[in-house]
């Protein structure tokens, strides 16, 4: 018998939403793959787990740990991965440490628990039944760009994450590509002290990030886009001009048009045509 790689859920604010099959799992392992070991550190200690040695697998490491981890599952021992908050794998170092385990024959299994998006999915209000996860956006480019986009033409929820520091720019510039109407959730601190779901439309929560400085990790959820009527050449125009004045070029705007109106490519890009840069 091998070992077993475990993925364990750790809490995403409060510690006490360490589950006791979470914490009997992590002291039963040979050892723990994490992001910061101050920080896991100070978890295991509140759970009163000990004796187990850390090893740092975040973004940069996770690929130099894999043979240190392959080798204890294939000698019977068993390894578990956490993250610093959160499902390990979700926006969070796992998935390559999964595939190596998985690619050697070693069985894999979790201790499910937190998640922050499906926190903020289900305290937002909007349609559940259905949605996306976005992760991180971009921060920069046509990627992000083209990003953007798609979330303004997506009909299902959309859920991704966001730092304090750019959550300001991010909302404006859904708020550019999706228009003031669509609704939004502005969730962070989840499970902490002051723990916040702001819920209205994107005007009004552009507006509600000037009146305070933004703390905490936030997830922003998304309402899905509703069915777009035909739209006249001016509406298309006045859908161009105000991409354009976000600061996008003239591709982007297209792609942009295109994805939140319905319109035809060439009608489109001939009417983009017709405004002046």
């Amino acid at each position: 018998m091998t070992g077993q790689l475990w993925l364990i859920s750790t809490p995403i604010g409060n510690m006490d939403d360490l589950p006791p099959r979470a914490v009997n799992t992590l002291q039963a392992c040979a050892l723990i793959c994490c992001e910061d070991t101050r920080h896991s550190g100070k978890l295991l200690a509140n759970a009163g787990v000990r004796g187990v040695r850390l090893a740092v697998a975040n973004e940069h490491t996770e690929s130099d740990r894999t043979a240190e981890v392959l080798e204890l599952l294939a000698a019977g021992s068993d390894v578990a991965v956490v993250t610093d908050a959160g499902t390990p794998g979700i926006s969070d170092p796992g998935a390559r440490l999964v595939r190596a385990a998985v690619a050697a024959g070693h069985r894999v299994s979790a201790v499910p628990g937190p998640a922050a998006l499906v926190m903020g999915l289900v305290l937002s209000g909007f349609d559940t039944t259905r949605f996306v996860f976005e992760g991180f956006l971009p921060r920069t480019g046509r990627d992000r760009a083209e990003r953007i986009a798609s979330i303004a033409a997506e009909r299902r929820t959309v859920v991704m994450y966001e730092s304090p520091h750019r959550v300001r720019r991010t909302v404006n510039d859904l708020l550019a590509a999706c228009g003031t109407d669509r609704g939004i959730a502005l969730a962070r601190e989840l499970t902490k002290l002051h723990e916040e779901t702001w819920r209205g439309n994107l005007a009004d929560a552009a507006q509600h990030l000037l009146d305070q400085a933004p703390r905490g990790e936030f997830v922003l959820v998304v309402e899905g886009a509703s069915p777009q009527p035909l739209a006249t050449d001016e509406a298309i125009s006045g859908a161009l001009r105000m991409a354009l004045a976000s600061g996008v070029d003239r591709r982007t705007a297209i792609a942009t048009v295109i994805a939140t109106t319905g319109a035809a490519k060439r009608r489109v890009y001939d009417l983009a045509l017709s405004i002046p840069r």
